[in-house]
């Protein structure tokens, strides 16, 4: 059988190079995904590096969020009440303003794996400070900082450049000093560091002199444990102690956490390329073994067993398959770093992890590569081992009527599989609340499905070939006479081969319809609401990008806006979000842990509110104290109106009086709580301005107000909505790229088993040409049979999207997901569909000329 094997490879290596392609860039997909994943895991939850290496003890003011163990306290502690205390050996004041610093290019620097970016005090002491340069200075002056290496690579930046940040209150422009590092990474766990002189920083947290957020301590003796014991029993309830150990191991279960939310998500938008991936290699190796039907029957008729049979389909998948794996692993290494580009474009920047060499990111997609083309060939190979002796005098394109059955229970064993998914709907349904969560778990079970029931789809397909090979071939007999009779007769002799190519096509088709349909319906539902929603004329928004989105604005923005002639109002609309305590989140289950319920909170003048934004609901004028929620957050924490609430924002505890319930249909502008800038300020002081809605005036009257602020665009009412819900959809940008690639990944497929159908054919375009058949009549058999694969991978990826619509509409409840799709959308997939299959026919429609031209 070595013998035989290697002398099939001889003679089909051209074959075998195709589908050998067909896997590697299946496998290359598959392993791109896989490292895109890991890099993105590792960026989120790789560093270890913490600010705290070198402290014992932290004091902090007041108390801390203990859900949340990067958020500042809400108190503060004087550094002469911890100085000089027994057991204390060095202390150092620290606090934490949240900053957006820009590059030399004037856009925003996105901190690592959507962290943060914060301005801290340098650390004069030795002995607390952890911050290693490798180039400059320490700051010494007001308006200088040293910054973490992935600032000044991510920004273009080095030592002596200015860098422009945008504190809570003010912008300023900061003379990078020195560049460092942190125990040997480019940031801390908690995102990027601009470090200033203390005394910068506590004006800048509006700290009152000697106080500060939280106090580092360095023990002179003894435990970590006992100091922070004797602290905690001297200083009193005013303050919280913690451990810098309990703090760190805080922190880095945290971004565990994390790193698996964000690899989960990731995996389950993978999981289309390791479906596309299986499916286009099963389909062009299935294709591969059905050409070789009469070489496996003559192998049958001289004594090979259909065990022997097998075993060289399957040596030859695994050759294929190590081979495949090779090639598609370093393949892996140029998508991955196309969906790290495109996953910072969205605000996401997970280049401060390195590229993953380690044996998780070679060895799984190598053993992903043989597996595959191992499943692949698995039914090829039993497909194979049933080949009679028989089969020999019989030509290789025609194919044996077989039972349909057997594909008919294996079809609906496919799509009992998909009610796995579709199942976890309801489980889903019943057990979250209405919310953001419900809609991302419901839309995943059934995508996970949907994306099932196309395999058995493409199962049925065969049975679809005779109706539409029939109703093509009437067409195509009216218009090209006897050369449609003869494609009809070649399609509705073997639709296991039209099949093929539509399956692929199919494929190919609902990605792009399902895609479509879903942003279209998204896009149209954000304009619709958004137009109704927005009063204002214009609105004032930065260019940028952040982790959190749109970048902010500085404070000063609306006064401004304000003062330009012609405008009548002027609202600067500040979020920030706060932990819901009281009424207390209820526990999933008697054992689990009560999940924290965090609120987006948006701050705005409510004299201004009414003339920029129409809200749902009866919304009075909010004083101080009161708080509007959402009636989806009111029907899901069970709050009634004129209750008392207390949330956590950072500035601690603070009860808000419920006044009344509303509703943002566009969810664009506040989303679920509204409240005054009053309260806002008790909330949290420096709460990122995100857009100032202005009524009033003109474009360019607003332009010369903000000329001097670069980074800052004057939009209308329809530009903000769509930039407003662009980032409100970030992300999209690497599921754009993810389904761009399977999408190639199937028309490839679907381009090599229509060459290989017509290399299967060899013997009977070269008996059409000998008994007279003209080379336009070869070529519009070969047409007429694309022109069935259109239709039938039309019709039933149309099919498939529509119904993922439906679903996705039904299971959600969502609006945003309505299946209401523009007829030009139909015309464009079809019309697009019969191009890529005219260009992918075009040669094989050559090729076929070329077998039957009597000079061949």
């Amino acid at each position: 059988m070595w013998l035989i094997a290697r002398r099939s490879f001889a003679e089909s290596w051209t074959r075998l190079t195709a589908t050998l392609l067909a896997a590697v860039f299946s496998i290359g997909l598959i392993a791109g995904a896989l490292q895109f994943t890991l890099r993105a895991q590792e960026a989120v939850s790789g560093s270890d590096a913490s600010e705290y290496s070198r402290a014992d003890v932290l004091v902090q003011g007041g108390s801390a969020d203990p859900d949340d163990p990067y958020s500042p306290p809400d108190g503060r502690v004087a550094l002469s009440a911890v100085a000089g205390r027994p057991g204390v050996a060095a202390a150092a004041g620290d606090a934490m303003v949240p900053v957006t610093a820009s590059g030399s290019d004037g856009e925003p620097i996105l901190p690592p794996a959507g962290a943060g970016t914060a301005l801290r005090p340098w650390t004069p002491d030795g002995r607390l400070n952890p911050y290693h340069l490798e180039s400059g200075r320490a700051p010494a002056a007001d308006g200088e900082v040293a910054v973490t290496r992935h600032v000044a690579r991510a920004g273009g930046l080095d030592v002596g450049d200015t860098l422009k940040v945008l504190l809570p209150k003010q912008s300023r422009d900061m003379r990078i000093v020195g560049i460092v590092t942190v125990q040997g990474h480019s940031a801390v766990a908690s995102g990027d560091l601009l470090l200033a002189p203390p005394g910068t920083v506590a004006q800048a947290a509006g700290l009152p002199a000697g106080t500060w957020q939280s106090v580092w301590v360095r023990a002179s003796g003894g435990s970590a444990s006992e100091l922070r014991t004797a602290l905690a029993r001297e200083l009193g309830k005013d303050v919280t102690v913690r451990t810098a150990a309990d703090v760190r191991h805080a922190q880095s279960a945290e971004l565990q956490a994390a790193g698996g939310s964000i690899g989960g998500a990731i995996g389950m938008i993978s999981s289309v390329a390791v479906f596309v991936g299986l499916f286009v290699v099963a389909n062009t190796f299935g294709t591969l073994v059905r050409q070789r039907t009469r070489r496996l029957a003559l192998l049958s008729a001289i004594g090979a067993t259909p065990r022997q049979i097998k075993r060289l389909i399957r040596f030859e998948a695994l050759a294929l398959g190590v081979v495949a794996s090779a090639g598609g692993t370093a393949l892996g290494y140029p998508v991955s770093a196309l969906l790290t580009h495109l996953f910072a474009e969205d605000g996401f920047d997970i280049s401060a992890a390195d590229a993953q060499y380690g044996w998780i990111a070679l060895a799984i997609p190598a053993a992903a590569g043989i597996l595959v083309t191992q499943l692949a060939a698995r039914r090829a190979a039993r497909r194979a081992a049933k080949i009679s002796p028989m089969e020999a005098l019989r030509d290789a394109s025609t194919e044996t009527a077989g039972r349909r059955w057997p594909r008919v229970l294996g079809a609906l064993a496919v799509f009992a599989l998909a009610w796995i998914f579709f199942g976890g709907v309801f489980g889903i349904r019943s057990e979250e609340p209405p919310g953001p969560e419900r809609t991302a778990g419901t839309s995943v079970m059934v995508l996970l499905g949907c994306m099932t029931t196309v395999a058995s789809l493409a199962v049925l397909a065969p049975f679809f070939v005779g109706p539409l090979g029939g109703l093509v071939g009437r067409i195509g007999t009216s218009v090209s006479g006897e050369a449609g009779r003869l494609a009809r007769a070649t399609i509705t002799r073997s639709p296991r081969r039209v099949s093929s190519a539509a399956s692929s096509l199919m494929l190919g088709v609902a990605l792009v319809a399902s895609t479509a349909l879903i942003v279209l319906s998204v896009d149209a539902r954000f304009a619709t609401t958004g137009r109704e929603v927005m009063r204002a004329d214009h609105a004032i928004t930065a260019t940028g990008m952040t982790s959190d989105g749109q970048a902010p604005l500085p404070r000063d923005a609306a006064r401004k806006a304000a003062a330009v002639p012609g405008v009548t109002a002027a609202a600067a609309l500040t979020t920030s979000e706060v932990k819901l305590v009281s009424p207390p989140p209820k526990k999933p289950s008697p054992e689990e842990d009560p999940v924290p319920v965090y609120l987006t909170v948006t701050g705005a003048d409510q004299a201004a509110v009414p003339a920029v934004l129409k809200l749902g609901g009866r919304l009075p004028r909010l004083g101080d104290g009161q708080v509007a929620l959402t009636s989806t957050v009111m029907k899901g924490q069970k709050i009634k109106k004129g209750q008392r609430v207390v949330v956590r924002g950072a500035r601690g505890r603070v009860e808000l009086t419920v006044a009344a319930a509303y509703h943002d249909p566009s969810h664009l502008f506040a989303d679920q709580a509204l409240v005054s800038e009053a309260t806002m300020d008790r909330l949290d002081p420096a709460a990122a301005t995100q857009v100032v809605l202005v009524r009033g005036g003109t474009e360019r009257a607003l332009s010369r107000a903000f000329a001097d602020a670069p980074g800052l665009k004057v939009l209308d009412r329809d530009g903000y909505v769509k930039t407003a819900s662009a980032a409100m959809t970030k992300g999209m940008s690497v599921i754009y790229g993810f389904i761009g690639m399977a999408l190639v990944l199937a028309l490839f497929g679907m381009a090599t088993t229509v060459s290989m159908s017509v290399g299967e054919r060899t013997r009977e375009f070269g008996l059409l040409g000998a008994v007279g058949a003209t080379d336009a009549q070869i070529r519009s058999i070969v047409r007429w049979e694309a022109a069935t694969v259109v239709l039938l991978g039309s019709l039933l990826g149309l099919g498939t999207a529509l119904g993922t619509a439906s679903l996705l509409h039904l299971a959600t409840g969502s609006s945003f997901l309505a299946p209401n799709a523009p007829w030009w959308l139909f015309a464009l997939v079809i019309a697009g569909a019969a191009a890529v299959t005219h260009a992918v026919s075009a040669l094989p429609a050559k090729r076929a000329v070329a077998i039957a031209s009597p000079t061949h």
